[in-house]
């Protein structure tokens, strides 16, 4: 095999990469010595800023196939037929956790799914649970940095976890998910995934219809208890990023079958509660799963660091024939995920490699850091104009949607949003089996014993109150575990 030279990033080959230049064999480094500075200022900078959220995760190539008919509900081209294929790339991540953190902290999952199609990248951004704590764009900063550290100690803390829940009733659903054995899952491969917004489908006939998705895992669902996922954390903080990559290895490649709900605006005006409240679910019995795909994950990176690290996904990146929704937090999200990358980086982020769609891009964006582009040559850098044939294609034009009201308003007056306890007490009372409520409710207490401070007795009780009103007997067994009289 013919060998390759040594060269700088410029490309000159040189030689003295172990030794630095300097006058005789014992003096000082000469500045002159510019590969030693091209070394050490890259090393300096091989780190770009950590994700704020989502900063530990892994990712694996794959592909997706269509398997259900659901052209009534959507034109878009990737779903036009039974057997339509595309690759897909998946980033899985704890949420709240530094980069160095373990893959068993309570902590939701975020699964992220960029279907590289003919129409341009889908991003299908979401996570474990289908359900998220807030509802509004306005308190996911509040909450983040509940999930950190304490900006005196640098420690985490259970006692601004647990007041802001306090404070927020809206966080019970996800919560009561998050500090149930699903709070744990026992790697990447067996858990689901969600859309968890409300987003919408529109069809040949310009006709829109609302729809949740489901990616439903077919190793089977396994989670950790609580003692289970601690022991892992200084055994193998990396379990779940190992368990991916060595099962791919192996060819044994992790799928899942992607579902959706559909709910159309009748359906939509008389729903119990805001179907567009990420703090609530689609009941499957009045909306049942309707199977469109199969993803199988199925290629390690080459490199973490082009693939994984500097993946980017954005909610706000739909297709032809998937749309948005009123959905407070999604509308937040849509601005906040594309911000956070041209932060991280650069404003032309879209061009690396993994973020790249397999189809051609015309516009009239330029320049900015790292712009690897130059398609559009000497062409003109505006829009409307007489030289280049980049037109706006009136097909590609979203019917318009209905709005509840024209009145501006910075809170929701609508009180049958104000049910928080209905669905998380459903779900402890009948969905969980009795050993499932008996570690939900050791791990709520192992939790709050953490709470300290001149106002610790206050938030337990809020939170107790909280519990009350979705279960009795769940709040009764957090306190007797508490020691607390309630």
């Amino acid at each position: 095999m013919k060998k390759k030279k040594l060269t700088t990033a410029s490309g000159r080959p040189y030689f003295e990469n172990e030794d630095s230049m300097t006058v005789g064999p014992r003096g000082p480094i000469l500045l002159q010595d510019y590969y030693l500075h091209e070394k050490l200022a890259h090393f300096n900078r091989e780190r770009i800023p950590e994700r704020i959220v989502h900063a530990k995760g892994t990712g694996a190539y794959g592909k997706f196939t269509v398997t259900g008919n659901i052209t009534r509900y959507t034109k878009a081209k990737l779903f036009s037929k039974v057997g339509n294929k595309c690759r897909a790339f998946v980033r899985f991540s704890t949420v709240g956790g530094e980069k160095g953190s373990a893959d068993t902290e309570r902590d939701p999952r975020g699964f992220a799914v960029k279907f590289y199609t003919e129409d341009g990248n889908w991003d299908l951004v979401g996570n474990n649970t289908p359900v998220f704590f807030i509802k509004d764009p306005k308190k996911f900063p509040d909450f983040v940095h509940t999930q950190k550290r304490d900006p005196k100690t640098n420690l985490k803390s259970a006692t601004m976890m647990w007041d802001f829940w306090s404070l927020n009733p809206e966080s019970l659903h996800q919560v009561m998910i998050l500090f149930s054995d699903r709070g744990t899952p026992d790697g990447y491969r067996f858990m689901n995934g969600y859309g968890s917004h409300t987003f919408s489908m529109i069809n040949k006939k310009n006709e829109r219809i609302w729809v949740k998705f489901h990616f439903k895992t077919q190793q089977g669902i396994k989670t950790l208890t609580g003692p289970q996922a601690e022991e892992l954390k200084g055994k193998d903080p990396d379990y779940a990023q190992r368990d991916l990559v060595e099962a791919i290895s192996k060819k044994n490649f992790p799928k899942w079958t992607l579902k959706i709900q559909v709910m159309n605006d009748e359906q939509a005006k008389k729903f119990k509660w805001n179907p567009f409240d990420i703090t609530k679910v689609w009941s499957h019995k009045d909306f049942p799963l309707i199977e469109v795909g199969v993803m199988e994950l199925n290629e390690i990176p080459e490199n973490y660091y082009a693939n994984v690290e500097q993946a980017a996904f954005a909610p706000a990146h739909v297709i032809d024939g998937i749309g948005l929704s009123p959905d407070k937090l999604l509308q937040g999200r849509i601005l906040a995920y594309p911000d956070a990358h041209r932060y991280r980086l650069g404003a032309n982020y879209e061009q690396l490699p993994v973020n790249r769609p397999i189809v051609s891009v015309h516009h009239h964006q330029r320049d900015g850091f790292m712009s690897l582009e130059n398609k559009s040559g000497s062409g003109p850098n505006y829009y409307p104009n007489s030289f280049d044939d980049i037109v706006a294609d009136k097909s590609y034009k979203e019917p318009s949607m209905k709005l509840d009201s024209n009145i501006v308003d910075s809170y929701d007056r609508n009180l049958k949003d104000d049910d928080h306890y209905s669905q998380p007490g459903k779900l402890f009372r009948k969905v969980m089996n009795e050993q499932q409520r008996k570690n939900t409710v050791s791990n709520f207490v192992n939790s709050m014993k953490g709470i300290s401070g001149p106002k610790k007795k206050e938030i337990i009780i809020r939170q107790l109150n909280h519990f009350y009103k979705a279960d009795k007997e769940l709040a009764l067994s957090v306190a007797k575990g508490l020691g607390i009289k309630y």
